[in-house]
């Protein structure tokens, strides 16, 4: 990842989002593809059934790559 990069903007107080929101699981696909592995295929057991790390929602963030 880029150091020291702001990515988006938050309402006055810092309390939502107000420009480009990302969720924990478009963080965590960027991670895993900076890492060489695919967000979408990656699994882990879990009480037998093979469940992916970013559930069904994540995205890579590719601004914030470098």
């Amino acid at each position: 990842m880029k150091g020291g990069t702001v990515y988006g903007t938050t309402d006055e107080l810092g309390w939502a989002p107000a420009e480009n929101p990302v969720h924990v699981n478009d963080f965590q696909a960027t991670l895993l593809r900076l890492f060489g592995l695919d967000h979408e295929r990656l699994t882990v057991n879990h009480r037998g059934l093979g469940v992916r790390l970013t559930n069904l929602g994540g995205n890579v963030i590719e601004d914030v790559i470098a």
